[in-house]
């Protein structure tokens, strides 16, 4: 995405520092400016939706509350901020994967991965306090210049060095402390997930992105699609399946009223 937030871009003199110009993998519709352009078309005032949908390739690094945490890589096969107009092109409801971004990403959340007692309450890494996140980016080289081909998450709490424990899957005859390609085919079997992520272009498609550089964007927020469930309970909510519990939440928490309230 734009810098600026598309500011100059038609008639957009907010910019930024007004929340304009925002996109991700999600390919969102309820972006109200995309490009400089009102998004009007077929405005939803009930779900303040419209028609057009705001994609781009998505680097989770930090999505956590106190009870679980992820970081997931979303790829996507456009470069840079695309505005999408069709159900087809955007990958709206039942035409997920049909889309131009991976929605669903490949991440590593300790809890859904078996290890329900490294970060949380009172855990190894213990949300109640505070701690520092560690990224590393880790190239094919060990340049700047060639492709990243490893993800890997740390923590740091009371001066002490935690790295990211390793998935406990047992269906998986390899288990893995990091993201890497190898890692998300074979969660995603594990999972019995669609592999959207390898359909995008996998790790090569995201280092590309990350190379023609990305906008840093923070922000609380909670989620009136699905109540947060994918991060911290069990999702799809009627699923048993290895990889559907995420977090330790019920499947009736996270509800916007209560979280805003």
């Amino acid at each position: 995405m734009s810098q600026n937030g598309d500011k100059g871009q038609g008639a957009n003199a907010a910019g930024a520092k007004f929340g304009t110009g925002y996109c991700d993998a999600q390919c969102p519709h309820d972006v109200k400016f995309i490009n400089g352009e009102a998004n009007i078309d077929d405005w939803n005032t009930t779900t303040a939706k419209g028609k057009k949908g705001s994609c781009c390739a998505e680097m989770d690094i930090w999505e956590a509350n106190s009870m679980a945490s992820a970081y997931t890589l979303h790829p996507c096969n456009v470069t840079g901020q695309h505005t999408c107009t069709s159900a087809l092109e955007c990958g709206d409801e039942n035409l997920r994967y049909d889309g131009v971004c991976d929605k669903d990403g490949c991440d590593l959340n300790a809890y859904r991965a078996g290890q329900h007692s490294f970060f949380g309450q009172h855990m190894t890494v213990d949300t109640t306090r505070p701690f520092t996140v560690v990224t590393q980016f880790i190239t094919a080289d060990g340049s700047a210049d060639s492709d990243i081909v490893e993800v890997k998450r740390a923590y740091v709490q009371d001066g002490k060095y935690i790295p990211h424990v390793a998935t406990n899957v047992a269906s998986m005859s390899k288990q893995f402390d990091s993201i890497t390609d190898e890692m998300c085919s074979a969660t995603k079997t594990a999972f019995a997930d669609l592999n959207d992520y390898v359909n995008k272009g996998s790790m090569k498609a995201m280092s590309d992105a990350l190379g023609r550089g990305v906008v840093l964007v923070m922000s609380l927020w909670d989620d009136h699609d699905s109540n947060m469930l994918w991060l911290d309970s069990t999702f799809p909510t009627n699923s048993s399946h290895v990889g559907a519990q995420r977090g330790a939440c019920s499947i009736d928490s996270g509800k916007p009223d209560d979280v805003e309230s």
